[in-house]
């Protein structure tokens, strides 16, 4: 949107005229109703990248007594308030320009749909009469078109008087039902409205029950229960929307009243300690053929758990169904019997389902057979002591498991600070070396499995939660986002990134296939020293090649809480191409 096209509102008076004239109405604008409305709706911290239209939102925002965050680039902000909606359970807000900033913002907003993260992307645009005409205004796209196939829902709003209802129903959108990404288009014309100030405040809604309780059938609760009643070799498995719905007591008491062994998806570690004894993590290989009843609490059946088919299931063939019988707990009933049969469907919020479920189970449920569970536990065991033996090596250089295995006694020493992982081998190894105790304590790349979250998740763990953040980063991930440092460095947040730096995507040691100059596709600068770049904003950088080295860094970091980045080299030989999903990968099949 042009910037000289936006004519500004009238000043409101603020006091009566002389001579007992009658005082002028009191006015107020577009941005001061965007503003009352969102903190009309408890909203007080905004992520986002300002320019031309909204500059002077972002100035009047920060005015008005809300925390505006500004990064380096849109995604990141998105990705920022994406994240902040999961650890809240309110939207997320993303503000970004007009066009190729609405676009940089648009992947963090698919993500957040895809994720079931309450945000909201909020984009100025261009006037709606030249777009509509194809005349060539200043960023011109038809924004809320292109917004709505990756977003939950999408609004324009138009006039001053309908800001409220658009903010209203953005924020009922993105938090009712299944959570998501919502879109809301606020084209340049729209800010410098005025309208009398009386009537403005009128207009705006604060949204009641939002995200009302979704009260599972009866019929359908006992039908779940009979059916785990009915199982020999039962398993519950935690998704991300069990952490979400922060109904930590009453999914512990279903686990531990049941007895029954769980396995939390990498967003839902430490809903239960993952030292806990019914844990299965050290035996998920063992667990998920091996189960004849399993039940699904917030999560899906997607390519994490291989559409609930193949031989991870104990079918004969890649497709095949295994032996498995399912209870799901989901607030969609659409997600039923999206990849194999469905026979307990439990559709409602989590939170009313599992207290429903705790109510009909009462206290003579039979606890699983002990053959079953002392099977998972001599498989635990076997594995963790085969882990302890790795972790308990030191080569030179550091492996991915011996510098995690220093991560591993940070995070246990410090149970309140926010992991943030992202990466390939980086990723699969913390998430099965590192422990969580606490829930929401572990936020990472989600369903999609992407690169790029790191940076944007730190700064809103830090700003949301006000605790320790620490991130293990692969070197490769952390490139979509290491500008980012500097906005950690502006804000003073408290936040640790450790990189797991091997030179390379996957691995730092592959040459040149069709033996020329140039390096590997997948190779990096050998030896970069990433800590500089902390350095150049103020922060703290640390070169690392030993475990101790990387103890006291750490140790330092989270005792001073000042932004910090540890380089950490590793073997460049260490990781594999594609981590722990080289069957989605036909390159690394071949190999």
């Amino acid at each position: 949107m042009n910037d000289h096209a936006v004519k500004p509102a009238p000043a409101p008076a603020t006091g009566a005229a002389h001579h007992g004239a009658s005082a002028p109405a009191q006015e107020t604008d577009g941005f001061q109703l965007v503003i009352d409305a969102l903190k009309l709706n408890g909203i007080d911290t905004i992520y986002g990248l300002p320019g031309i239209p909204i500059t002077d939102l972002a100035r009047r925002m920060q005015k008005n007594g809300m925390r505006v965050i500004s990064f380096r680039h849109e995604q990141n902000a998105g990705y920022a308030a994406s994240i902040a909606g999961f650890l809240t359970q309110k939207p997320g807000i993303c503000l970004t320009v007009s066009a190729p900033g609405f676009l940089n913002g648009l992947t963090a907003l698919a993500h957040a749909t895809t994720n079931c993260f309450p945000m909201i992307l909020i984009s100025g645009s261009s006037e709606r009469e030249v777009v509509d005409l194809q005349q060539g205004d200043y960023e011109e796209m038809d924004q809320l078109a292109i917004a709505k196939p990756v977003a939950k829902a999408a609004f324009r709003v138009l006039h001053a008087e309908d800001i409220g209802v658009g903010v209203a129903r953005a924020i009922r959108a993105a938090v009712s039902g299944r959570p998501g990404g919502v879109y809301l288009d606020l084209p340049a014309k729209l800010f410098p409205q005025a309208m009398d100030a009386a009537a403005g405040a009128a207009s705006l809604i604060k949204v009641v029950d939002a995200a009302p309780k979704q009260i599972p059938a009866h019929d359908a609760v006992k039908r779940a229960v009979d059916l785990l009643r009915s199982a020999k070799k039962p398993l519950i498995i935690l998704g991300k929307g069990a952490a979400y719905a922060q109904a930590d007591a009453d999914i512990r008491a279903l686990v531990e009243r049941t007895g029954i062994p769980y396995l939390p998806m990498s967003m839902a570690k430490g809903l239960l300690p993952d030292t806990h004894e019914q844990c299965a993590s050290a035996a998920r290989s063992f667990v998920l053929p091996e189960a004849d009843v399993v039940m699904l609490v917030g999560a899906r059946l997607n390519w994490l758990l291989s559409q609930g088919k193949g031989k991870t299931w104990g079918g004969a063939t890649a497709k095949s169904w295994g032996r498995q019988r399912f209870v799901q707990v989901d607030i969609s009933p659409q997600e039923a019997d999206s990849n194999v049969r469905i026979e307990a469907p439990l559709v409602g919020d989590i939170g009313s389902c599992v207290a429903a479920m705790l109510k009909e189970i009462g206290p003579d449920f039979a606890k699983p057979p002990s053959d079953w569970t002392g099977a998972i536990a001599e498989r635990k065991a076997k594995n963790v002591a085969k882990m302890a033996e790795t972790l308990a090596k030191n080569p030179s250089p550091m492996s991915f498991q011996s510098a995690l295995g220093v991560v591993r006694d940070i995070v246990k020493a410090n149970p309140d600070a926010m992991l943030v992982n992202e990466g390939a081998n980086a990723l699969d190894f913390t998430r099965s070396i590192v422990d969580m105790m606490k829930p929401r304590r572990r936020i990472d790349v989600g369903t999609w499995g992407i690169m790029g979250i790191g940076m944007g998740y730190c700064v809103a763990a830090a700003v949301v939660t006000g605790q320790q953040v620490i991130a293990v980063e692969g070197d490769s991930a952390f490139g979509f986002s290491g500008m980012e440092t500097e906005t950690i460095c502006r804000y003073g947040l408290p936040v640790c990134i450790v990189i797991l730096n091997n030179n390379g995507v996957y691995r730092g040691d592959e040459k040149n296939a069709g033996g020329g100059a140039d390096p590997s596709p997948l190779v990096f600068v050998k030896d970069a020293r990433y800590e500089k770049m902390m350095e150049a904003f103020g922060g703290v950088g640390v070169h690392v090649k030993t475990p101790d080295e990387l103890r006291r860094a750490m140790e330092e970091a989270i005792r001073s809480r000042r932004p910090t980045l540890i380089n950490a080299v590793i073997d460049e030989g260490g990781g594999t191409e594609s981590g722990r999903i080289t069957n989605l990968n036909p390159t690394a099949k071949k190999k």
